[in-house]
């Protein structure tokens, strides 16, 4: 079975940064991945069908020997997106678990599972962790809600990991960075800027950007901020001030006279007492930043610190660029949820590093097929308990396009008769209640 040609040119985009061979089998993984949902090679091939004409170790070998990049894919899936991009492209970067059994897999330790632990209590998993960066788009049928395409990816080892390896071990904000670079690297002409949370906004990432990228992310309440530094007085003796005077905390900030404002984030109207001033880390004396308090009022997220290196932006501003990071965790859901990035079984070096991050590219891919073509076939389900959706969600763009392939391979079969319009219909709400 193979998917509509529409998708298939997306596909096509991938080709320059692979071989002939690698990209007919990579084509027919894809298209397996898309209609079976897991993230198996084997489940990919049985529902491939007929056009996995190779014989199986074929296609393992795409992840397993095969020669070509993930980040090569990851910049040639950017190249597809930038109809979407503003003028600032928006970057979201965080990590996430994926959970694993077996001691012989490629890479794999103990993690911080952030959904079994809470506030008191941290849980640790065994499994992968990646470090994941994309852009954040907004859609075009979706107006003020923002999605999250995932691009370049880096697996973290753990100290214990990485010396039973023998590798060198990286932070996951130098993977963050390494990242980082290679993007803005490539696209030396654009404005980038990321948003993260509290992990990825120390000194670590802060006072390694890339010339033309800026930081959104969060800070503590009790965060040492200073003024800038003063001009040095001539005749005056020692070495020059690095900072300036020390300013009050995040946390003092909120114990003086604040402004009440109100701005749409996370779905809904969020009001707060805010409190905003251009300040300078302990670590980053030399850049100034936008240093913004909030408490939310009557219940909410409590009290809360971010920064941004756009001093010249407003706290409202700041506040919603930071929101924007909620995009990242749903995109993580979705791909772990219906195209099964947990799933993969590959245990060797090549197979790991390839597997789960062709998973979310796919994630991408998808997304991006869906706003040139698939919302005009978008087809909602009825369900009377859902009367008040009117946005198709991830899982509505892969039924949309799995409906429309088996419409495409029925219309092939030219069946006729009485029938032959209920059996093709019946087909396609079967394919789409399987998503």
């Amino acid at each position: 079975m193979d998917l509509l040609p529409g998708f298939q040119r997306f596909l096509q985009g991938l080709g320059a940064v692979t071989t002939a061979p690698t990209f007919a089998s990579l084509v027919t993984i894809v298209t397996g991945w898309v209609l079976s949902g897991r993230g198996t090679v084997t489940r990919m091939i049985l529902a491939a069908g007929p056009s996995a004409t190779k014989h199986f170790s074929s296609y393992h070998r795409v992840f397993s020997t095969a020669r070509w990049s993930i980040d090569a894919l990851g910049l040639a899936v950017f190249e597809m997106a930038k109809p979407l991009l503003g003028d600032i492209v928006m970057l979201g970067l965080d990590d996430t678990l994926a959970r694993k059994r077996g001691l012989k897999i490629f890479g794999t330790g103990m993690h911080h599972d952030p959904l079994s632990s809470t506030r008191s209590l941290a849980f640790l998993r065994w499994g992968h962790s990646w470090v994941v960066l994309g852009v954040i788009v907004e859609l075009p049928f979706r107006p003020g809600h923002h999605t999250f395409l995932p691009l370049l990816f880096r697996l973290y080892l753990n100290r214990k990991s990485a010396a039973k390896h023998r590798r060198s071990y990286r932070t996951k904000p130098q993977l963050a960075v390494e990242m980082l670079k290679i993007l803005c690297g490539d696209e030396k002409t654009r404005r980038f800027h990321v948003v993260a949370d509290s992990a990825y906004g120390g000194q670590s990432v802060l006072c390694h950007l890339p010339e033309n990228c800026d930081l959104t992310s969060r800070l503590l309440l009790t965060a040492r901020i200073y003024d800038a530094t003063p001009p040095r007085c001539e005749g005056t003796n020692g070495r020059p001030r690095k900072r300036g005077l020390r300013l009050p905390s995040p946390g003092a900030m909120l114990e003086g006279r604040c402004r009440r404002i109100a701005v749409s984030i996370y779905g809904r109207r969020h009001q707060a007492r805010m409190n905003d001033a251009i300040a300078h880390v302990f670590a980053a004396p030399d850049r100034p930043l936008r240093v913004v308090a909030s408490e939310a009022i009557g219940g909410g997220r409590g009290r809360e610190a971010f920064y941004s290196t756009r001093h010249d932006a407003t706290a409202e501003q700041v506040v919603t660029w930071y929101a924007m990071r909620w995009s990242v965790e749903v995109t993580f859901r979705d791909s772990k949820q219906h195209l099964g990035v947990e799933e993969p079984q590959g245990w060797t070096k090549a197979s790991v590093e390839r597997t789960a991050p062709l998973g979310m590219l796919l994630h991408s891919l998808v997304v991006l097929w869906f706003v040139a073509e698939g919302f005009r076939h978008w087809r909602p389900l009825d369900c009377p308990w859902y009367a008040s959706k009117s946005e198709p969600s991830f899982a509505d763009m892969l039924a949309t396009l799995r409906r429309l392939s088996v419409r495409m391979e029925v219309s092939k079969m030219a069946l006729r008769g009485r029938g032959a319009r209920k059996l093709a219909t019946l087909l396609e709400n079967v394919v789409a209640l399987a998503a």
